[in-house]
């Protein structure tokens, strides 16, 4: 029979879960940071709406740091907490160019796209695990940035 941690899952396949979760804790924290960057630096004639599209977006990621974060230490590990860490991880780049609301668009949607497939990556080995809770969060953050992918894409049209 399997070892099992504190919440009856598999000890190996946590630590696979924990390990791939804390590749996207570095991506969530790059997107992050890109877009409070985003935020405070946007200019032009879509100032107003991006401006607030942005700080909707950086709480929203926020809440999801902190999520990914727990749920790595429900699984019985640590979560990095370096930015040196997340450089060197995240799939997600920091964004040179800041102020050009287009650019953000597409660096955002760009952003999704890498979070979305690595999330489905750990559907895949949250089901594998029977871990629910994994499960339930990844297919949760799914659903919520299908959607901005969806609204992203039709504002640049």
């Amino acid at each position: 029979m399997a070892k099992l941690n504190s919440i009856g899952l598999d000890v190996a396949k946590s630590k696979v879960l924990a390990e791939k979760l804390n590749e996207l804790l570095a991506d969530y924290s790059i997107f992050y940071q890109n877009v409070r960057g985003y935020h405070w630096n946007i200019t032009g004639d879509k100032f107003f709406e991006l401006h607030d599209k942005f700080q909707e977006l950086y709480e929203n990621l926020f809440v999801k740091i902190d999520e990914v974060a727990e749920r790595i230490r429900t699984l019985g590990h640590t979560p990095n907490h370096k930015y040196s860490m997340y450089l060197k991880d995240a799939d997600v780049k920091e964004s040179t160019e800041v102020a050009d609301g287009i650019q953000d668009v597409n660096d955002t949607l760009e952003s999704l796209q890498i979070i979305i497939v690595l999330q489905r990556e750990l559907l895949e080995l949250s089901a594998d695990a029977e871990d629910e809770g994994t499960n339930a969060l990844m297919s949760d953050y799914i659903r919520e940035q299908e959607k901005l992918v969806w609204m992203y894409s039709a504002y640049l049209k």
